[in-house]
């Protein structure tokens, strides 16, 4: 035997050897040692109940590699929120690692409770469950809000996750993608872990909770367009969604360097019910340094009933840059404020510091208030004081803002060494602001001129988060469907004046580059163009005669491309988009009446008392029901 052939013997036995220690993926498989799977498209579903596992792992010293496999589950099912079951389940196990999964059409992607040591790296678990969202562009649907406020007994999975951690210790999640889901990456009781240059984004929900959650680092995350309930120029209300969620004691993380964009909240942290009710604890020593929370329909950064240091981060054209409810010996420095309605707006804050921040363009900078008095059920008011009181604000840099400092309720202000330039009015205070003193402080200029020491994780090739995201700047880029937030990966037509009664329709053609040909309308003349390029924007008429049935069809031929169920879009090959609207109105006689305590209909189980004839104190005809508050 010759050397050549020597050597192609020796290749062909070790690539059988491997093949023989590849396994077959099947229903109901327990792994309990190191494996290797053969490289397959599987189509299994899980059981329906979330108890159970499509795959079991259980066990020390373990390492699957999924090698680049796809799992598909819910096969018979059509839509996103009908998808079920769980696919992969990691149970009271130490040193576990993932890899090259990929995981999709599962009500949950991967699971693990009660593990030390996790690693999940190169997984790709993206369009599995989310909800049909109800809300249109013309009007919000309030059965789309979220509540994430419990999860003692995983409450949270009722909205499903691709990758759901409860008390899992050290974990280690890194160059992970979830994208066309509801909730990417959710953890409860998971400590030290350390989670990066991961790609969350494009989520109708959450990219990343946190429930008693402690010392954990997340840095060089890409955490865009986590978000629902806006209709740009319509509503912006988040529902809440947002990028990155933070509750219930979850204290001394530390946020770095994260691309965190277009969220319906950007950063949303709250203290928990447990200091609700008592006034103790608080979702403390946080760290948000360095990160991008821009272009939130709601907050880009909201941290309420906590103490927490927020240093240079980017928050533009959000409702409010920075809400921070109920905070205290809080820290808000070095950040960058543009185009916020509100850039910071603390309600009942104390001793906190507000420094060296920039501020541009924005409607107000910084408003302070308080109520003259609390809610009676709230514990926390009982057990704290929560006067709006001992601020320092200095050294801050305020352009073209309409207004600089509102203010009321509020006792004992250093306000020194901020600069301003080309503002409208600097104070709006009246009788109820106590103790504002204006002359300069030299202790707290040196306190903060001193740099702040913050030990930020080593991360070998971090990736840039920050990487194009010029390219959908603007809260105008978020446009939510029936399914989510769009991605931009596929072609779509758009409505852009949803609200409008004059008969004209506006239309944008966005996604891949690529040709489009009106096949198909209804309801609709007068087209401004009926095929072109993309991106290109459409104008038409409606008739006068069929105002109820609206639809336009259309065909895509161009690059490739994912629609949002993640189905690929093959170059050059036809793909039919649409946009589609009805609406039938129907004539209502609606009637209002008023309740007393005399005739509670909840407590009495009649709408009105017996042999009472009740007189409406309100009426009106609609052509629609959809009352929303």
């Amino acid at each position: 035997m010759n050397k050549k052939m020597l050597v192609a013997s020796i290749i062909m036995l070790s690539a059988l050897i491997i093949d023989a220690q590849e396994k077959l993926l099947i229903k109901g498989m327990k792994i309990s040692k190191s494996v290797r799977i053969k490289k397959n498209i599987y189509r299994i579903d899980a059981d329906e109940k979330m108890d159970g596992g499509l795959i079991i792992i259980e066990g020390e010293d373990i390492t699957v590699d999924f090698n680049n496999s796809t799992i598909k589950g819910s096969n018979t099912k059509k839509n996103p929120d009908e998808y079920f079951g769980v696919c992969i389940v990691i149970r009271n196990s130490k040193h576990i690692t993932i890899k090259n999964l990929k995981a999709s059409g599962y009500k949950v992607g991967l699971l693990a409770k009660d593990v030390e040591s996790l690693t999940l790296e190169n997984c790709d678990l993206s369009y599995n469950y989310r909800a049909h969202l109800n809300s249109t562009q013309e009007k919000e649907d309030i059965s789309d809000w979220m509540s994430y406020h419990h999860n003692e007994k995983d409450e949270w999975l009722r909205y499903g996750a691709a990758i759901y951690l409860r008390s899992c210790g050290l974990a280690i999640i890194r160059n992970c993608k979830v994208t066309g889901g509801q909730n990417a990456l959710m953890m409860t009781d998971c400590n030290d872990a350390l989670i990066y240059n991961n790609d969350f984004s494009f989520n109708s929900g959450i990219g990343l909770g946190m429930y008693r959650c402690s010392r954990n680092k997340i840095a060089f995350n890409r955490i865009n367009f986590n978000v629902r309930g806006y209709s740009d120029g319509v509503y912006n209300r988040g529902q809440d969604s947002a990028g990155i969620l933070v509750y219930e004691q979850s204290n001394g993380n530390l946020f770095y360097k994260n691309s965190v964009t277009h969220g319906g909240d950007g950063f949303f942290l709250w203290a928990g019910q447990s200091t609700m009710d008592s006034g103790k604890g608080g979702c403390n020593d946080n760290v948000l340094l360095s990160n991008d929370f821009s272009y939130a329909p709601t907050n880009g950064i909201e941290v309420t009933f906590s103490r927490n240091k927020i240093i240079d981060n980017r928050i533009y054209e959000c409702d409010h840059g920075i809400w921070g409810g109920y905070s205290y010996e809080s820290e808000f420095s070095n950040n960058k404020f543009r185009f916020n309605r509100i850039a910071i707006a603390i309600e009942h804050g104390q001793d906190n510091d507000i420094h060296h921040n920039i501020f541009y363009q924005d409607a107000e900078a910084i408003r302070l208030w308080a109520r003259k008095e609390q809610p009676a059920d709230w514990g926390y008011a009982k057990a704290r004081d929560t006067r709006s009181r001992n601020y320092a604000i200095a050294s801050n840099s305020f352009n073209h803002d309409k207004l600089v400092f509102n203010i009321t309720l509020t006792d004992h202000l250093k306000i020194f060494g901020n600069t301003f330039s080309n503002c409208g009015n600097i104070y709006k205070i009246d009788s109820t602001v106590t103790n504002l003193d204006t002359t300069e402080n030299d202790d707290l200029s040196v306190k903060f001129s001193m740099d702040s020491v913050i030990a930020t994780p080593f991360i070998e090739k971090p990736i840039d988060p920050f990487k194009g995201n010029g390219t959908f700047a603007g809260r105008k880029n978020i446009l939510v469907t029936e399914w989510g937030p769009y991605d931009f990966r596929s072609p779509i037509i758009w409505n852009t004046n949803p609200t409008d009664t004059s008969g004209i329709m506006l239309f944008d053609i966005k996604g891949p580059k690529g040709i489009w040909i009106v096949k198909k309308v209804r309801g609709l003349d007068s087209l401004s163009i009926k095929k072109g390029e993309v991106p290109a924007t459409l104008t038409a008429k409606r008739l006068k005669s069929q105002k109820t049935d609206i639809s336009i069809e259309l065909e895509y031929r161009g690059s490739a491309g994912i629609n949002q169920r993640g189905e690929t879009i093959a170059a050059g090959k036809p793909y039919s988009f649409s946009f589609k609207k009805f609406f039938q109105p129907i004539d209502w006689d609606v009637k209002w009446f008023g309740t007393d305590s005399m005739n509670n209909p909840i407590k009495t189980g009649f709408l009105f008392p017996p042999n009472v004839r009740m007189r409406p104190i309100k009426s009106e005809k609609v052509q629609v029901l959809d009352y929303a508050w």
